[in-house]
């Protein structure tokens, strides 16, 4: 038997034997450790078991319980188990699907009656029975009349149907993975054995239609979560916990800033409160980029669908899209806007440009609309009506380098003012992309240069560029240690070809320009609610939409205390009178309530001395001080922020 050759990431190559499976490989030639940690592998950029053969020279990339990519796939192994325990425990439950998600996993099963609380905890107790007695899973492909027969004894309707749309497809084999006497068909990866799980938690359970169609059979989902111990799923718990307390849509009701109605689905009514945070947010904004050499424009909502065709959403992107008809032929012919990409294209080619006009910095804040599934609408981070801190930028590609070099410095400086760090990732060509390696090459390097010269750290994420240009997303971490992808600037080359966009070179030649897509909040809507989670609705001084509030002890100060208002909101400053027949404590009590930054009591001390004694939000009374001291230090706390991080909460 010959020897192949495996490359391993470092670019080491070491030799073995043709037919070596993954996981003797690595404990023969790497390490009984990694050999002990491993989870899975990437065999020539394919997932693949550790249980799989070495045909071929080829690369390899060994996954270990410390890559997120393989906790994914205990979630995989999870799911596989609790459908394993329901059956075990509810003998005649038929299975039918079972994914990993976003936090998690499911599976869905058909039965009569939901699970009540009570079988939720048998299940997760014999899930982790089965965890621990660490059944190794075994890959095996069969034909598809072998899964049929198989899952027919079985009384498995559901998968039959399953097997016959695959093999409508084109499918010649199935692959089934088994663990004990439990038998499932999935692709994988999976990981060698039950016990690479860790421990599984179940988390509630729902109703689901077969196939999402109301007219197919109701199943039950149940939802669950898997760590590969328990001081993670620890972790995890208490976090949720936190978040519970944070949650933005909680927090935004009690602190009156946003409210819904059926009527308008997934849009946002403002209150004076909500509406005072989303504009200090936009000035914010607006100020930082015309700073840094943007202009602002704004363009049209609504679009014939010929614009549409030419960006190419009337066919990929319809679906997502509200439409309009036309008032004489009845058509659908129109769309309102999406995104702002095409309609800055269509004002950059309303003038001839030279490249003494670049680089040009378009920044918007128009509103957008996507149509949204209503079952997928989630408080202000999933809406149909919203706005972003949207701007492209047209340039040479030689100017690629600087502009994002100064796009990660307006994006430093933004999250900065809110005490947001974040983690850069750096995506680079897909396997589906246009364009020749030479300028994949150039825009790539272009990217890495810019970071490495800010010496930014980044993770390096290789086919998740987009398929017109490589990108840079930025995971901004919370004050409790979620991870939310805000900012992002992407390098597009596509867009100047298909909108025919063009500057005369100093060649006095016509070139295409380079374009760059760039965000730093994101939507204003998600980034509030990212912000009230963040800050716990104790906004910074800067950003509360009530900066401050006064409250007398009697009526006979109320003129003071006007006259005080009255000089700190011809400053700007947001600043209310509490003028309501209520006892002074009540009234302090409610501004804690209503998280203000700053409470100024006012007697007829204060009166007497021109003087406030203030009273900071979930802190120590201040010291009575003359109201120029206060005010003094109020503008240093309540003005846009130059660079300093206010402490979350």
């Amino acid at each position: 038997m010959s020897n192949v050759i495996v490359t391993l990431p470092n670019g080491d190559k070491k030799e073995t034997p043709q037919g070596t499976r993954i996981a003797d490989f690595v404990k023969n030639s790497i390490g009984a450790g990694l050999a002990k940690a491993a989870v899975f592998a990437k065999l020539n950029g394919a997932e693949v078991d550790l249980s799989r053969a070495i045909d071929a020279d080829a690369s390899l990339q060994i996954f270990t319980s410390k890559n997120p990519e393989a906790l994914e796939v205990a979630r995989h192994d999870a799911a596989h188990v609790v459908a394993d325990a329901v059956q075990q425990l509810f003998p005649g439950t038929q299975v039918t699907i079972g994914p990993t998600i976003e936090e998690g996993f499911y599976y869905d099963f058909f039965r009569e009656k939901p699970f009540t609380p009570e079988e939720l905890e048998q299940i997760e107790k014999r899930a982790n029975e089965i965890v621990q007695k660490d059944v190794a899973f075994v890959r095996e492909e069969v034909s598809p009349e072998a899964a049929v027969k198989l899952f027919e004894g079985k009384g498995e309707k559901f998968k039959i149907e399953i097997i016959h749309d695959i093999v409508n497809k084109g499918a010649k084999t199935l692959t089934l993975y088994k663990h004990g006497d439990w038998v499932d068909f999935c692709l994988g990866p999976h990981g060698p054995s039950t016990g690479k799980i860790g421990v599984i938690k179940i988390l509630s359970s729902s109703g689901a239609y077969w196939r999402g169609d109301a007219k197919n059979p109701m199943l039950q989902r149940i939802y669950g979560i898997a760590f590969f111990d328990q001081k993670a799923l620890d972790a995890w718990s208490k976090q949720k916990e936190e978040a519970a307390k944070r949650d933005h849509r909680r927090l935004g009701k009690d602190l009156d800033l946003f409210h819904f109605h059926p009527f308008a689905p997934g849009s946002a009514f403002w209150s004076p409160k909500g509406t005072a945070l989303y504009t200090t947010l936009q000035g914010f904004m607006r100020k930082l980029a015309l700073d840094s050499g943007y202009v602002e424009i704004k363009t049209p909502l609504l679009f014939n669908k010929g614009l549409w065709e030419i960006s190419g959403h009337w066919d990929k992107y319809q679906d997502n899209m509200f439409l309009v008809k036309d008032s004489e032929s009845g058509e659908l012919t129109y769309g309102l806007k999406p995104m702002n990409c095409p309609s800055h294209y269509l004002y950059f080619a309303m003038k001839k440009h030279s490249y003494r006009d670049l680089p040009m910095r378009l920044h918007t804040q128009d509103v957008l609309h996507r149509n949204e599934a209503q079952g997928a609408l989630s408080g202000l981070t999933r809406v149909r009506q919203f706005a972003q801190d949207d701007a492209h930028i047209f340039c040479t590609e030689d100017q690629i380098g600087s502009e994002v070099s100064r796009f990660v410095k307006l994006l430093d400086q933004v999250y900065g003012a809110f005490g947001l760090t974040y983690q850069a990732k750096l995506s680079t060509r897909p396997e589906k992309r246009i364009g020749s390696d030479e300028f994949w090459d150039k825009a790539e390097n272009g990217l890495k240069v810019a970071l490495e010269s800010m010496k930014v750290e980044y993770e390096l994420k290789p086919g998740d560029g987009a398929f017109y240009g490589p990108k840079i997303d930025f995971d901004v971490s919370d004050s409790i240690g979620r991870k939310w992808q805000l900012g992002t600037v992407q390098l597009d080359y596509n867009a100047a070809q298909r909108f025919e966009l063009s500057y005369i070179g100093e060649d006095n030649k016509e070139h295409r320009p380079v374009v760059l897509h760039r965000a730093i909040y994101g939507s204003f809507e998600r980034f509030i609610a990212i912000l009230i989670e963040h800050f716990a609705g104790a906004f910074p001084t800067w950003l509360a939409p009530v900066q401050a509030i006064i409250v007398t002890v009697a009526d006979r100060q109320l003129e003071y205390a006007n006259s005080l208002k009255a000089k700190l909101g011809a400053e700007g400053f947001r600043v209310e009178v509490d003028d309501r027949g209520l006892s002074m404590q009540k009234k302090i009590a409610e501004a804690q309530v209503q998280k203000i930054p700053f409470t100024l009591v006012i007697g007829d001390r204060e009166v007497e001395t021109n003087a406030v004694a203030p009273r900071r939000y979930g802190g120590a009374d201040l010291k009575a001080m003359p109201f120029d001291e206060f005010a003094a230090l109020f503008r240093k706390e309540a003005n846009w922020p130059t660079g300093a991080a206010p402490k979350p909460a």
